[in-house]
């Protein structure tokens, strides 16, 4: 699932519409569809909203699978 999908289904789940969605999290009706679509990349400030609103990590909202490890080079 990509994150727009993500986004969507999780605002279907808590049966809410975009433009109440925007009010929440401080975002435009048009931004929200725009990031459900996949048209618009949301800004660092844009994912620590929804993580906060939805109760979700930024792992699971931005698809990182854990046992990642930082390599440094």
């Amino acid at each position: 699932m990509t994150f727009g999908e993500k986004i969507k289904s999780l605002r279907e789940n808590a049966e809410i519409n975009q433009t109440e969605l925007g009010k929440k999290v401080n975002m435009t009706q048009r931004k929200i569809s725009y990031i459900e679509c996949g048209k618009c990349e949301p800004s660092i400030e844009d994912i620590i909203s929804l993580c906060n609103y939805f109760e979700v990590s930024a792992d699971y909202l931005l698809g990182i699978k854990k046992g990642y490890k930082y390599i440094e080079r």
